[in-house]
């Protein structure tokens, strides 16, 4: 119940509209009881007695009746669904709001389909926790009332008689509940990993294709949906399950009051119309009891919902503004990192990293893969936080300044570049939206990208697709430089920013760099060492450790792992070249 609690707090700013509902719901009770009350009146009063008068009263406020009970029931289904619809906003704003806290380190543990998978299905199955199971929650209990109030009010003895059951039944419902949330909770995790499926083979689909796995991928879609169907039926054989039982429940005790209420009848202890008004109320009772037993279903399958969104909710964003926390100045002096360490779970990735960059210089990081050189520079922006050590900009410590004016101050392009299916202007200006449309053809033109752009069939309205499918790899890369140009940061990082491109891209995408790289303060990812021989230092990492640094012509004369690195390159690039000109000789003639 705390989690559902937990839950229904997010119902408390809309209490207004609850209390209202909550009234309405409490005259649809009373009216309900009325009108087991008025059977009384009917069949003693009109068809035993034969009173005219009351055969032309009675139509009319059973009229009446059944009127204002439509009314108020109309008010509080839709002041609830009001309610409903407004919490399940809030809380997918509330998770979505925080998986933009969360550092990297939280998307490196969780599948993309996994977190669709809790907006998409477990948010919807904790709306109908909200709306259906909180509107019966308040309005079934007081119906109940009012009947037990009838039965009591009719004949306390055939009243004891059913409440016999309710021991039963509340057992019923336990033992039910507990065994459709184990079983919903597992149908969920489930459909998540079907979502994480679809999402990785659907963004994969050319590698299935190229390497001819349609039929393994459909076999392995195959068996986790087998897995989800078995869990879901097994909780639907609960759910079956439960309503014969709570009526065969039921029917004993009815069966019970039939039998007394009878034998007074005929002994004529109390009246047809005294057990008639009884039997209705008892039988208007079942309803409400139903509808009770439905709800400790749903609340089950919801809590399972639940739990799986709050997890999320309760991870901790590591990048937090402290108390106190200020804006980061412009940078002026540069940037400097102190004995850092990182530990990623339980393996150490950067171990005691000190070195200094000063304002303007360019800094290239080298090393074999695993050494930690994209780590280091996720350090930066606090992508993820430093397991020990300090990281300063002009002075400044980077977790005592806000993570906003620290992250504005950065400008980053990726091998992997990221573009949205959007156009190709609100793509540049991502980082700058005010930025007006000669500020980004400026930034475009600085990129090598206008004369491409401006070839396209709408230029910088032209739509480019999911991750920017309808460009080239050249394309995608000068419209991320573009964007990072037109944000003009003081710091830039560079991460493998023009590998896997072909020749006559790469020399337009170096061009790009070069001009985004003018007066800024830049750190470069590269494993072709031949694109930073000019960077004013060069880090070689190995084993999270900076084992060497110096400028290019100076690691060379060293002869250390840099020069042995570079020599290995330099005979690969030659080998390639060799390879090329043979092919081009053979193609020829020669």
């Amino acid at each position: 119940m705390r989690l559902y609690f937990r839950l229904l707090g997010y119902v408390k700013p809309y209490w207004r509209r609850l209390l209202l509902a909550m009234v309405c719901m409490v005259l649809v009770g009373a009216l309900a009881g009325a009108a087991a009350l008025l059977v009384k009146n009917v069949i003693d009063d009109v068809f035993t007695n034969k009173d005219v008068r009351m055969q032309r009263l009675l139509p009319m406020a059973i009229v009446l009746l059944y009127l204002f009970k439509g009314i108020f029931n109309y008010g509080q289904k839709y002041l609830m669904s009001w309610v409903e619809q407004r919490v399940v906003f809030d809380i997918r704003n509330r998770l979505y709001e925080h998986l933009q806290t969360l550092s990297l380190g939280f998307f490196n543990r969780t599948s993309t389909g996994v977190l669709i998978s809790h907006f998409t299905n477990d948010v919807g199955v904790m709306q109908g926790a909200v709306s259906g199971v909180l509107g019966d929650l308040i309005r079934e209990p007081f119906t109940i009332l009012f009947l037990v109030g009838v039965l009591f009010y009719r004949h306390w003895q055939l009243a004891l008689i059913s409440m016999l059951i309710l021991p039963f039944t509340t057992t019923l419902i336990v033992r039910f509940g507990r065994a459709l949330r184990h079983y919903s909770r597992q149908a969920q995790d489930k459909l998540a990993d079907i979502s994480h499926h679809l999402q990785e083979t659907i963004t994969g689909v050319r590698i299935v294709k190229a390497f001819g796995r349609e039929d393994y991928e459909v076999d392995r879609f195959h068996r986790q949906n087998r897995k989800f169907l078995s869990h879901i039926l097994r909780s639907e054989r609960v759910v079956a399950l439960s309503g014969p039982v709570m009526e065969f429940i039921a029917g004993l005790g009815l069966a019970l009051v039939v039998w007394y209420g009878g034998y007074q009848v005929i002994k004529g202890v109390t009246t047809p119309g005294t057990f008639f008004s009884f039997m209705t109320a008892l039988l208007m009772l079942y309803g409400p009891l139903r509808n009770l037993s439905r709800v400790s279903n749903t609340i089950q399958r919801a809590l399972a919902a639940t739990e799986r969104v709050f997890r999320v909710l309760d991870q901790e964003p590591e990048a937090l503004d402290k108390p106190g926390a200020y804006p980061l100045p412009p940078v002026k002096k540069g940037v400097e990192f102190r004995e850092v360490y990182f530990r990623y779970e339980d393996e150490l990735v950067l171990a005691g990293v000190d070195f200094e960059v000063k304002a303007g210089e360019t800094v290239a990081i080298v090393g074999m893969s695993g050494a930690g050189k994209t780590t280091l520079v996720n350090l930066l922006p606090r992508f993820y936080e430093l397991t020990s050590g300090l990281i300063f900009i002009d002075g400044h410590d980077i977790r005592e300044v806000e993570v906003r004016s620290l992250r504005a101050q950065m400008g980053i392009v990726t091998q992997d570049t990221i573009l949205f299916n959007d156009t190709v202007s609100n793509n540049i200006a991502y980082g700058k939206p005010e930025a007006d449309l000669d500020e980004i053809i400026r930034a475009a033109q600085a990129a090598n990208a206008h004369d491409f752009i401006m070839a396209m069939p709408e230029g910088y309205e032209t739509i480019i697709g999911e991750r920017g499918i309808r460009l080239s790899g050249g394309e995608r890369q000068r419209i991320a430089i573009a964007r990072a140009i037109l944000r003009n940061p003081p710091i830039l990082i560079l991460d493998e920013a023009t590998s896997s491109l072909d020749a006559e891209s790469e020399v337009l995408v170096q061009e790009a760099l070069a001009n985004l790289m003018r007066n800024r303060t830049t750190f470069v990812i590269a494993h072709r060492l031949s694109t930073v021989r000019g960077a004013d230092k060069i880090l070689v990492l190995e084993g999270g450790k900076i084992v060497e640094q110096g400028r290019h012509e100076e690691l060379l004369a060293r002869g250390g792992i840099y020069s042995r690195l570079y020599e290995l390159q330099f005979l690969r690039e030659e080998e390639r070249l060799a390879l090329e000109s043979l092919e081009s000789r053979d193609g020829s003639g020669h």
